[in-house]
């Protein structure tokens, strides 16, 4: 299928704003599809190239794509940059400089879905000396080809943002209606497999049933909703129920294919070579063959032997060298607390109360290396005050109430599983804008935007720029270096001070009130924002919600 066949449907998408009308422009646009680009065209519909679970990354700057724009129109650097300022958007710079260009290429060929993705895919490839040249190679020929419509959208997809409004949510209920089959079904192999594409090629086969977990393939985790006190817990849950200790650590997936042993984040990424003891550990201690644990895992001070506060081993996540020292520096232990597949069975559908058991049999507890997580089961209110009180004299955030009878739902909030913390005045917000800083701080980004969730959107709700360091220092990497740094890469757009980037970088905010207010997107502001840690662990599904924001300012007023 030709690319421009393509770019009339995000053409399409871009003039609407209802979800409705947008799922049904893809949907009939999937119909049509051949099986040979069906996944291709999911994954360019999601601003992307490689499926969820992919460590595979585009990887292309904003600097290097006007490069690109530059070599495939004659234009200059100096006159791209100088549109981008009046523009905010590459994409419609591209599109701008496309409809004049001075270079005529004598290869200039039809553009392929197949040849877009085939490129785009080089880029996440090269390394080493030359690289660079070569990757805006690939983008200028892709750019040298197109139409003004076609270069506003390759631009854009090599950014990884498409600005059109499309979900995952969409590219779910699309999936639906293109080939009649039950949405349930290609929720579960959504958030089972972590690959739209995939799942569209099932869907359109009648295959959705059935899908087994592969150790090895990091699925989405299931998600617990946020409960205020005992009594809404158990509301949520049922009664009795299992309680366990809500640990401040980070959530990983531990796979064992029965061939090697890979570690996952909540967001999929892969920390396998950031935790050779967790691998480690694993391997001694957890007595199946194959296997994928859900647990959470705590740093401890070596000498005391306490525990530390997630900031405390954040930095472990992020480091790709002397992983074996900084293992020594800042030890961590494996607080195992579910079985997701054991020895080839897919456990998801099995109650919770009967994967604990199974887990207390394969899992040889060692302290500081790994234990269970720390549980009780009650209905007795009184009880669960004094384990939440424990909790928290041990360091840890609250606790969690699991229903017994539950299944595991990968990537679902469901009411089978809530956490009830000490501080509640937080939320996890997704940086959407910066602005770079003044005098000594010119060099970095300082201000942020942070926006909440609503539906495929993120609203603002304020802008943060006190709680971190300028520089990282030993045990804490909350500074305006590090997140500097890792929100350069994500730029769409500048102007003037002011940077857009990519929804990506989450942190956890604190602050005095929320208040209403006009200014923001959301309709309201947080008063006093302080970020209180960067949380690399965290994937955008999970951020605080707009009617979180709502519930809280509601119940500060009661």
């Amino acid at each position: 299928m030709e690319y421009k066949e393509l770019v009339k449907i995000y053409e399409r998408i871009s003039e609407t704003s209802k979800r409705l009308e947008k799922t049904k422009i893809i949907s009939e646009f999937l119909k049509i599809a051949s099986e040979e680009d069906l996944e291709k065209i999911v994954y360019l519909l999601n601003g992307r190239v490689f499926p969820s679970w992919d460590p595979r990354k585009i990887g292309f700057s904003s600097k290097l794509l006007i490069k690109a724009i530059s070599a495939s129109t004659g234009s200059s650097s100096q006159e791209i940059e100088t549109e981008m300022n009046k523009l905010g958007d590459l994409g419609d710079v591209a599109a701008k400089f496309s409809k004049k260009k001075t270079q005529k290429t004598l290869f200039s060929e039809v553009l392929t879905i197949k040849k877009v993705v085939e490129n785009l895919r080089k880029l996440a490839e090269l390394e080493g000396s030359g690289s660079v040249d070569r990757k805006i190679g690939y983008i200028a020929e892709l750019l040298s080809s197109a139409s003004p419509n076609e270069a506003k959208y390759i631009s854009r997809t090599v950014l990884e943002v498409l600005r059109i409004g499309i979900a995952e949510g969409i590219i779910r209920d699309s999936i639906t209606q293109a080939f009649e089959v039950n949405g349930e079904d290609v929720d579960r192999a959504s958030n089972v497999l972590a690959d739209y594409g995939e799942v569209a090629i099932l869907a359109k086969k009648n295959k959705l049933k059935g899908i087994k977990l592969k150790a090895g393939r990091p699925l989405k985790l299931m998600l617990a909703v946020l409960s205020k006190s005992i009594p809404e817990g158990f509301s949520a849950v049922g009664s009795p129920a299992a309680l366990e200790f809500k640990y401040d650590g980070f959530r990983l997936q531990i796979h064992n294919d029965g061939k090697e042993i890979r570690l996952f984040t909540r967001n999929m990424e892969e920390v396998t070579k950031q935790f050779p003891d967790v691998v480690e550990n694993s391997k001694n201690f957890i007595k199946a063959k194959k296997y994928i644990v859900d647990c959470e895992v705590i740093g401890y001070d070596v000498k005391s032997k306490k525990y530390l506060p997630f900031q405390k081993i954040s930095q472990r996540i992020k480091r790709k060298y002397d992983t074996e020292k900084i293992a020594k520096e800042f030890p961590v232990e494996i607080n195992a607390f579910d079985l997701i597949s054991c020895d080839g069975k897919d456990l998801t559908e099995t109650t919770f109360e009967d994967r604990r058991k199974q887990l207390e049999k394969i899992v040889k507890q060692t302290k500081k290396k790994i234990v269970l997580s720390e549980l009780i089961i009650t209905d007795d209110e009184k009880k669960v005050e004094k384990f939440f009180k424990n909790s928290l004299d041990a360091g840890h955030e609250g606790i969690m109430f699991k229903a017994l009878d539950s299944p595991y739902r990968p990537g679902r909030y469901v009411g089978y599983m809530a956490k009830l913390k000490e501080v509640m005045d937080s939320l996890d917000l997704v940086i959407v804008k910066s602005e770079w800083g003044e005098g000594k701080r010119a060099k970095w980004l300082t201000s942020f935007t942070v926006a909440c969730k609503d539906g495929d959107d993120y609203l603002e709700v304020g802008k943060v720029s006190t709680g971190l360091k300028e520089k990282p220092e030993e045990g804490n990497l909350n500074s305006f270096e590090n997140i500097t740094n890792e929100l350069k890469k994500l730029i769409i757009s500048e102007k003037g001070k002011e940077v857009k980037v990519k929804p990506k970088i989450v942190v956890e905010v604190s602050y005095e009130e929320i208040q209403e207010s006009l200014t923001y997107s959301s309709g309201y502001a947080l008063r006093f924002p302080r970020i209180i840690q960067i949380r690399y662990d965290k994937p955008l599904t999970e951020i605080s919600l707009i009617d979180n924001v709502k519930t809280l300012y509601n119940s500060q007023n009661k």
